[in-house]
């Protein structure tokens, strides 16, 4: 059975993947490691790549885990990466996001906010039914929010222009948070918002499967 490596997205953890069939390989979650000071994602994502043993590896990262996943592929041609509800280079962030450097109110929310925002997370991430909503909620409850900022601060400054030939992207047409008409994506799921690794979950764990062949 095959190993796969699997990158959450910011502030998740492996509890974000729980709603795959992740049957059919071997699956390894990657733990989020202390940032650097003034770390780049670039720097963090090739240190994150140490935990990663395998020659050839697969690795699935899920928004900012697809970011970082694209770095690791940028540096090593030997790995296959699938990236989920992400984007490959700087210019498929909206617009109002590239500002955000320029004016960082992340640096300036309180730690509470940044955890809350209920309204914010329902709108743009879209958890469906009891059991996606808690299992989000738990998570965001759990989140480093020091871990958070910095990672918001990465991501504002990441310039990345090179989409390397070894990633795979896929992306939902619903997705409000990256949405879907700025980036180019391989493979589309209709009506798949930013959580469509929870809310349509056979549909993404069918496509992984064909895909790490």
């Amino acid at each position: 059975m095959k190993t796969v490596y699997f990158i959450s997205g910011l502030g998740a953890d492996k509890r974000s993947f729980t709603f795959l069939d992740l049957s059919f390989c071997n699956p390894v979650f990657i733990e989020w490691i202390k940032p650097l000071p003034n770390e780049s994602l670039a720097g963090y994502a090739l240190r994150l790549r140490e935990q990663i043993t395998d020659d050839h590896p697969v690795i699935v990262g899920v928004s900012f885990g697809g970011m970082l996943t694209t770095e690791m592929a940028k540096a090593d041609p030997t790995i296959k990466g699938i990236i989920i509800s992400s984007n490959k280079t700087a210019i498929e962030f909206p617009s109002l996001y590239r500002a955000g450097k320029y004016v960082p109110l992340y640096k300036w929310v309180p730690s509470t906010l940044l955890k809350k925002t209920a309204l914010f997370r329902s709108y743009f991430f879209g958890p469906k039914g009891q059991k996606q909503k808690e299992t989000f909620r738990k998570i965001l409850n759990d989140s480093d929010t020091s871990f958070t900022r910095w990672a918001i601060h990465s991501i504002l400054r990441w310039n990345n222009k090179d989409v390397p030939q070894n990633i795979i992207h896929i992306h939902g047409k619903s997705d409000k948070l990256l949405p879907f008409r700025k980036v180019q994506a391989d493979y589309v799921v209709e009506k798949g918002t930013h959580l469509m690794i929870m809310n349509q979950g056979d549909e993404i764990s069918t496509l992984i499967k064909k895909l790490i062949v």
